[in-house]
C-alpha cells in the first residue's frame, strides 16, 4: 500500500487505517495476566464510515486507543495509508467518550488550539474554519461561550468541530455519545452524518448500541468476547444521505437481524460462562457441608 490518499470535494485528505493481526495483553504485578485482543485484524476503508460494535468489555476502546496511538499492540501492527503507527499522529483524532474540552477556554480557543499551537495555521486562519464548522453545527453564536455553559450535546458539537479543524485524515469516536440523553443522541447522530457526507472523512466509531451503529454505518463489524477479534463484518448498503425513515424498511430489520444474531451469540457465551462459575461454587458448598 502506498500513500495514495484522496480527498474529497472540500480538500479533506482521507487515509485508510488497517488493523493487522493485533494482540494486547495487560499484565499487572501479582495478577493474573488479560488478552484484551488477539490476532485482530480490520480496514477501515478510505472514505467510509465503519462501526465496530461488540459486547461491554470486548477491547473495544482498548482497540481504538490501539489506532489512535495512545497505546501499543503486543504483536501486531497499526497503519495508515500504509505506514505504521508508532505513535500519537496528526493524520489521526480521536473523540474520547467524556468530554476533553478545555473548561477554561472557550468554544472558539478550543477549536483553535491543536492547529495554533502546532503552527499548522495562523490564528486568523484557524478562527475562520473553526467558524465555518461551528456554523455548521449551530454553535456559531456560542463561539464565546466555556464549556460549562454549554448542554452536553452542544459540548459534543463542540469536540466534533474541534477534531476536524485538525484536517485528520482518520477520525476514531470511542462512544462519543455515550451518557446523552435519547433525543439529544439522535440529533447528535443527525449531526455526525451531515459531517460525515459534506466532508467524506473516513471514520471508525465505536458504539454498544446497534441501533446507532445501523444507521450511521458504510460496514459493521462485530467484536467477540475477550479476547477480543472482529467476529463478522455487516455491509450496512442503506441510501445516503439517511434519515430515521430508514427505520422503517425492511432492509433496515433485516441488516438489524444479523447484527443482533452475531451478538446475541457473544452475549449467550458471556451466561455460559458465568452458569459454569455458579456450578463451581455450588459445588464447592455442597462439599464444604458436614
Amino acid at each position: 500500500m502506498g500513500n495514495n490518499g484522496s480527498k474529497n470535494g472540500h480538500g479533506q485528505d482521507k487515509g485508510e487505517l488497517v488493523i493487522e493481526n493485533v494482540t494486547r495483553v495487560f499484565r499487572l504485578p501479582g495478577a493474573p495476566s488479560c488478552t484484551a485482543l488477539q490476532e485482530c485484524s480490520l480496514t477501515v476503508e478510505r472514505g467510509k464510515l465503519t462501526v465496530l460494535v461488540g459486547p461491554s468489555g470486548c477491547g473495544k476502546s482498548t482497540l481504538a486507543n490501539i489506532a489512535a496511538g495512545y497505546d501499543h499492540p503486543d504483536s501486531g501492527r497499526v497503519l495508515i495509508d500504509g505506514r505504521p503507527v508508532t505513535g500519537s499522529g496528526r493524520d489521526r483524532i480521536m473523540v474520547f467518550q467524556e468530554t476533553a474540552l478545555w473548561p477554561w477556554m472557550t468554544v472558539l480557543k478550543n477549536a483553535t488550539f491543536g492547529p495554533t499551537m502546532l503552527g499548522e495555521m495562523s490564528r486568523s486562519d484557524a478562527e475562520d474554519k473553526a467558524m465555518v464548522l461551528l456554523e455548521k453545527v449551530g454553535l456559531k453564536d456560542f463561539k464565546d461561550k466555556y464549556p460549562a455553559q454549554l448542554s452536553g450535546g452542544m459540548q459534543r458539537r463542540a469536540e466534533l468541530c474541534r477534531a476536524l479543524v485538525m484536517n485528520p485524515k482518520v477520525m476514531i469516536l470511542d462512544e462519543p455519545f455515550r451518557g446523552l440523553d435519547v433525543m439529544t443522541r439522535e440529533l447528535m447522530q443527525e449531526y455526525l452524518l451531515k459531517l460525515f457526507q459534506q466532508t467524506g472523512l473516513t471514520m471508525l466509531f465505536i458504539t454498544s448500541e446497534i441501533e446507532e451503529a445501523l444507521f450511521l454505518a458504510d460496514r459493521i463489524m462485530v467484536m467477540t468476547n475477550l479476547p477480543g477479534t472482529v467476529k463478522t463484518t455487516v455491509e450496512t448498503d442503506l441510501p445516503r444521505p439517511r434519515d430515521y425513515q430508514v427505520l422503517a424498511t425492511e432492509r433496515y430489520r433485516q441488516i438489524k437481524s444479523q447484527v443482533m444474531e452475531s451478538l446475541y451469540e457473544e452475549g449467550a457465551k458471556i451466561f455460559q460462562r458465568l452458569d459454569g462459575i455458579q456450578d463451581l461454587l455450588g459445588n464447592c458448598q455442597a462439599s464444604s457441608q458436614p
